[in-house]
């Protein structure tokens, strides 16, 4: 080799911690994600990394660590509704902008159908993944029974029905979101308020519902209510069942803005129109409602710091931390559908 030719050496966590004047250990806390760094330090260690142009070494990491560098994005859904649902998207897309700021990779995992649920399982069991965000459970379906049994870090978005107490969760508030939703309709003078429920093997289909119920209290009427999937045609035939009991209905509250949607092609089917005949509202804010024609009130959640939070808990999880629950705020977003 030439006298003249320097070879540069790879910046290492040792040469970021001495740019950054932190611990080596502080360092590495920034760079897996850890939440017991100061905002002073943490902005120390961000700019040494720009500085020394240091980058994560993932291969020798893993070999060290016995850890993957990524996690898993699970929904227990069919394929189709990954890119039907855009509340799905919206998480899948807030989860991997939150890896990628942790140097981290997002591995996207559908388990559908028995036989997905098989092959998933025995990927996330056997390594592939440090953890697993676990999107859209339901009481019936084995598979978070499955990855517990297996010792998967897990968390879920939402809370699972029947193991709320053995797994870390990132969720909206679902029973005080519908109550306000039904509290503004109500004082908006409209007193026959029907609901379409989503899933009553999902927390949201079964805690919006009981929102609704409690907010009503003693003019509860369960001839008012109907069940969807949260899908555009579910919202459809709930509300068309609706209009079979009864004509005396003044306003609807669907549990996902695609089934308010859907409420609304069949009220207008039916010669009603929104909102002057029957306001409707829904749940969620994913997009659709800024853009349905009328434009849709609804419960707006947080989704950018759901991603976020559920990345963050799980990572607090894999450290070997026993974080509690998350619970988060909607917010009521008035549009001209009531």
């Amino acid at each position: 080799m030439d006298e003249t030719t320097t070879v540069r050496r790879r910046p290492t966590i040792r040469d970021v911690a001495a740019a950054a004047g932190v611990s080596r250990g502080t360092v590495s806390r920034v760079i897996n994600g850890g939440h017991w760094v100061s905002p002073d330090a943490r902005e120390a260690v961000e700019e040494a990394i720009r500085r020394t142009g240091y980058t994560a070494n993932h291969a020798a990491r893993s070999l060290a660590t016995g850890r993957a560098g990524s996690l898993a994005f699970l929904l227990t859904e069919p394929q189709h509704l990954l890119f039907d649902d855009p509340t799905f998207a919206l998480l899948l897309r807030g989860a991997a902008e939150a890896l990628s700021q942790r140097s981290m990779t997002l591995v996207l995992l559908v388990a559908g159908t028995p036989a997905e649920r098989a092959n998933v399982t025995h990927f996330v069991s056997t390594g592939h993944v440090d953890g697993v965000m676990l999107i859209s459970s339901h009481e019936s379906d084995p598979l978070l029974e499955e990855l517990l049994a297996a010792g998967v870090p897990t968390v879920a978005c939402g809370i699972p029905l029947g193991h709320r107490a053995e797994v870390p969760t990132v969720s909206v508030d679902e029973i005080a979101s519908a109550r306000e939703m039904t509290r503004y309709l109500r004082s908006r003078g409209h007193r026959r308020i029907a609901m379409i429920a989503g899933p009553p093997d999902t927390p949201g289909g079964r805690y919006r519902l009981v929102g609704y119920r409690d907010e009503l209290g003693d003019d509860f009427d369960p001839d008012l209510v109907a069940t969807g999937d949260y899908s555009h045609d579910s919202g459809a035939a709930a509300m068309a069942q609706l209009l079979e009991r009864t004509r005396d209905i003044d306003a609807v509250f669907a549990a996902s803005d695609r089934m308010a949607a859907g409420a609304i092609a069949t009220l207008r089917k039916a010669g009603l129109r929104v909102p002057e005949d029957i306001a409707v509202a829904g749940f969620d804010d994913s997009g659709l409602a800024a853009t349905h024609e009328p434009p849709l009130t609804t419960m707006r959640q947080p989704w950018d710091r759901i991603s976020d939070e559920m990345v963050g808990l799980l990572l607090d999880v894999i450290a070997g931390q026993d974080p509690g629950p998350i619970t988060l705020p909607t917010t009521l977003v008035v549009r001209e559908s009531a």
